[in-house]
């Protein structure tokens, strides 16, 4: 059985029928028009699949697999959107998820350090931020910080953790949370939330797939 998680820039996929199967990653753009999966989440997902999971539901029973406590919010920030689930006495207590504030948060991220030829592992966590509520319209803080003097790799870090912040309180600015999602890959953005932050890295929704799988078929170990 073949897992997909159909993001905006890059896909995951996961095969469970491969001998000690590992996920694997392909930007979306070289996506084979013709492939298919048997089940599959992400925005694109439908189209290629035999069964889809809604992203909240993947998400959801990702964090089941892989954190061991009733009581944690686990947030995902995708290059398109943010998300988040909050469970409590073990159930889940609460869940959003915003396309519109949060819209392309992590592509301008990334776009940005291409851009700029920047290195967010070298970029310390700045003091001040920026009031960042979209990632595409906070592009102009940048701007007018560089036209009054701040330097590029300053006014780009600051911009960072606006979206860092704005994410926090989107979650529910609990005093720990999860990161799940392609940001858990770079140390400022992680940094620059005012909360303690365990990575669980980019291939949560995929876990949350492959326990979907395992529970509703006979013929997954």
């Amino acid at each position: 059985m073949i897992l997909g998680d159909f993001g905006t820039s890059y896909c995951k996929f996961l095969d469970l029928d491969a001998p000690n199967a590992e996920p694997t990653i392909l930007a979306t753009k070289e996506l084979p028009r013709d492939i298919r999966v048997d089940l599959a989440t992400g925005h694109n997902g439908k189209r290629f699949a035999e069964r889809y999971v809604n992203e909240l539901i993947a998400l959801a029973r990702g964090g089941e697999a892989m954190i061991g406590e009733k009581e944690y919010v686990l947030l995902d920030c995708g290059s398109r959107d943010i998300k988040f689930i909050k469970y409590a006495n073990g159930k889940l207590a609460d869940m959003g998820w915003n396309a519109e504030c949060g819209a392309s948060m992590g592509f301008t991220i990334e776009l940005l350090e291409r851009y700029y030829e920047l290195d967010y592992a070298r970029l310390r966590v700045p003091e001040q931020t920026f009031s960042v509520t979209c990632g595409v319209l906070g592009m102009s803080d940048i701007f007018d910080a560089v036209i009054s003097g701040i330097p590029v790799a300053e006014a780009v870090a600051r911009f960072v953790k606006g979206i860092a912040i704005n994410a926090y309180r989107f979650a529910g600015s609990p005093a720990r949370l999860y990161l799940s999602g392609g940001l858990c890959d770079n140390p400022l953005f992680v940094g620059s939330f005012p909360c303690q932050v365990t990575p669980l890295g980019r291939f949560v929704l995929l876990r949350g797939l492959e326990a979907e799988a395992r529970q509703h078929s006979p013929f997954v170990s």
